[in-house]
């Protein structure tokens, strides 16, 4: 079974992972790191979870961003502002978007401290990296950084490499797509061990003008004895984007206009060449693990990352007063507008201390955690270039913002008789705001401190091939910066998640199966309603209720030595009760104000779901049909039917092969064709909606998906 997973690539949950010697199968998690397991999910936690392996990554990995790596696992659908995966890319998972989704690099928070959202593009190539991923769906286990607020991902990198190696890696395809990657390694020699990665990714993308150039550095070196370790990780990634962040209109999809960008678009004559997105982000990780006894273990690190970059644009027709310039005066005649260029600038520090105290004996698994953070950053912008006037440097706003972040957990898995476990987590999570002021609004001063205890409990039951459980969860959530710009009368609330799963598994030798049943309910949760903020800019309102139930089923079917199977399906309803959706009236003022008793959440599909079809008719040849479905999701929460996405149907093919020897370790050739149908698909999009001349008018725009496109790739290990 664990070759069924391999020459598959897709590890749907940790029930695919050595199948056959099931007292080995908990290996992904006690193999792991120990600052790793402390945040992960053991095998017989009762939580919903998905682990995926270090040879089913380097398969996924070709090029494109690590949602795509994903896209294939249960409930997740991703989306693509180029088109192709490359650049700014999305991920959600039970509909729960990356701002809800905690993320953490080897047990450290990675999540943007202020929007709480998790931009892949920073970290270029970082699967090449990664030695393993888990996926742990509804709040999941206690974690560091941002709340866990429908799903939890977590990469590890510090597994250690035994034995010397250099690796060359380089992927070409579609869109003059490149991804080049050189690895080495010394091996573990006299307690010493090193890595380095270097990466270069570029890409047109298949929005025009929508071109990618990323770069990134990756170097780790630990001391590892019988009862001490001390790591070093250093890592670096180095974006520019051209921005494709604002979609395709219908008008122009309906006509043909599949990859138009206006981005740039203001500048009379050509686009304006460097509307770009440039930014570049360092993390520092400093971990020290002490193997106290046989049964306890402490680990602790520290952190430190830094990011600065802004994004450029042109801006035409702009009032010299909106950027705290004086009116300049021509002749007789004064100035009141010119055409500018721009950049919004960020410059940022992220640092901390995690820790964990892990005991473990034949029964008990216990786990007393914790962490500090601290983020400083500074907002500014800056203009660089008038039509109207001489310019060349001018800042017309700084403001400074500070967050800080506390937690502590204790949790605990204890073997209570023969077949049955019990699961309690408990976490106590402080978060301060101090921010000085917004671009719109700066006289707001922001002083908030939200405290919040999630607890969590299970059971479970094993036996022979079954295992099932049951878990309740609580988690909360505080707002993100831009949701206290709503005004000092309009200040948000938190918001809270009350999680239920119930799942049942089956692990045969020739099949495996599992399904879950979830029910997510969400008080106070955050929604664009459409509402205007006292800026005039649209905001995030609490909603009082709001759910997400369904089913998660998959499995895996070994039909012979050659030809296996693996598939998930989720089904699921998604709704927002008492919504009330406010439209600007331009005819006689204000806002009017429609209110809907129950409606599906946005950018929550009823159905996803994932298959493969592997078939190796040689030992060194691997084929696979890779099929991604989602249904019609809704572009807000009205369920409005002249603003959805469609569903859609995407198929993928892809061959390996594979050539092992004694001085070349092994060869690999990947080709990969994907959306082999040239199905025209958007999985993305956004919709405002305004009254004029006594009519209801509706924008939509979307976020387009290349057609038949492909990526070959060539990796040798020496």
């Amino acid at each position: 079974m664990k070759r069924i997973c391999m020459s598959g690539c897709l590890l749907f949950t940790a029930i695919l992972s050595a199948a056959q010697q099931p007292e080995a199968k908990d290996s992904f998690y006690t193999l792991s790191p120990v600052e790793v397991r402390a945040v992960r999910a053991s095998e017989n936690a009762p939580v919903t979870k998905t682990n995926i392996g270090k040879s089913a990554i380097a398969k996924m990995n070709l090029g494109q961003d690590i949602p795509f790596l994903l896209s294939q696992t249960p409930s997740v659908a991703v989306h693509s502002d180029a088109g192709n995966g490359v650049g700014y890319t999305g991920i959600r998972i039970r509909g729960t978007d990356a701002t809800r989704i905690n993320v953490t690099l080897n047990g450290i928070p990675y999540n943007d401290a202020e929007s709480q959202g998790t931009f892949f593009v920073n970290l270029p190539d970082f699967s090449s990296s990664a030695g393993s991923i888990q996926i742990q769906r509804g709040v999941g286990t206690s974690s560091n950084g941002a709340g866990a607020f429908g799903a939890s991902i977590n990469f590890s990198t510090n597994e250690v490499n035994k034995e010397a190696y250099l690796e060359l890696n380089n992927s070409y395809g579609s869109f003059n797509t490149r991804k080049h990657t050189i690895k080495a390694g010394t091996g573990l020699h006299k307690k010493f061990t090193a890595d380095l990665r270097l990466s270069r990714i570029s890409s047109n993308g298949y929005i025009d003008r929508a071109g990618s150039n990323l770069k990134s550095l990756y170097f780790s070196t630990a001391y590892i004895s019988e009862k001490n370790s001390l790591r070093l990780n250093i890592f670096s990634g180095k974006e520019k984007t051209y921005q494709a962040w604002y979609g395709v209109s219908e008008a122009d999809l309906k006509a043909g206009n599949r990859t138009i960008n206006y981005a740039g678009t203001e500048r009379p004559g050509e686009p304006y060449d460097n509307e770009t997105d440039n930014y570049t982000q360092t993390h520092y990780q400093f971990f020290f693990n002490r193997q106290l006894s046989k049964k306890l273990s402490f680990n602790t690190a520290f952190f430190f990352t830094t990011g600065k970059g802004y994004y450029e644009q042109y801006k035409a027709d702009e009032d010299f007063s909106a950027y705290s310039l004086p009116y300049p005066v021509s002749g007789n005649d004064t100035l009141f507008e010119s055409d500018f260029i721009r950049q919004l600038w960020l410059d940022n520090d992220f640092y901390g201390n995690i820790f964990s105290l892990q005991f473990k004996d034949n029964k008990t698994q216990a786990t007393l955690g914790g962490g500090y953070t601290r983020y400083d950053g500074n907002h500014f912008g800056k203009i660089i270039w008038a039509s109207r006037a001489n310019i060349t440097s001018h800042k017309w706003y700084g403001l400074d913002a500070l967050k800080t972040g506390f937690n502590i957990y204790l949790k605990e898995q204890t073997q209570v008789h023969r077949n049955w476990s019990l699961y309690y987590d408990l976490q106590f999570r402080q978060v301060k705001y101090d921010m000085d002021g917004f671009r719109y609004n700066p006289a707001l001063k922001v002083n908030n401190r939200f405290s919040f205890f999630n607890p969590k409990a299970g059971i479970v039951y094993k036996k022979n091939a079954w295992k099932a459980y049951a878990s309740y969860s609580v988690a909360a959530k505080e707002p993100n910066r831009d949701d206290f710009e709503a005004g000092s009368a309009q200040q948000p609330k938190p918001e809270r998640l009350y999680d239920t799963e119930l799942g049942i598994e089956q692990i045969k030798n020739l099949y495996n199966w599992s399904v879950t049943f979830y029910y997510m309910k969400y008080r106070n949760q955050l929604v664009l309603t459409g509402k205007i903020n006292d800026v005039g800019a649209y905001t995030r309102t609490n909603i009082p209720q709001s759910y997400r139930t369904g089913l998660e089923m998959q499995g895996v079917f070994k039909f012979s030595s050659r030809f296996n199977a693996s598939a998930n399906l989720a089904i699921s309803s998604n709704k927002v009760k008492n919504f009330t959706e406010y439209i600007d009236d331009y005819d006689n003022g204000g806002q009017k104000a429609i209110t809907y008793s129950s409606a599906d959440i946005a950018f929550s599909p009823a159905v996803v779901g994932g298959a493969a079809l592997n078939f190796l008719p040689l030992k060194s040849i691997e084929l696979s049909l890779l099929n991604k479905f989602v249904s019609k999701q809704y572009l807000d929460n009205t369920q409005n039917e002249n603003r959805r996405l469609d569903a859609f149907f995407v198929n993928d093919l892809r061959g390996i092969y594979t050539l092992k020897g004694k001085k070349l370790k092994e060869l690999n050739i990947t080709a990969q064709l994907n959306n082999i149908f040239g199905i025209k698909y958007e999985p993305n999009g956004y919709t405002f909606s305004y009254i004029y001349g006594g009519e209801m008018i509706t924008k939509n725009y979307y976020f387009p998906m290349a057609g038949r496109n492909f990526m070959i790739a060539v990796s040798v290990r020496l």
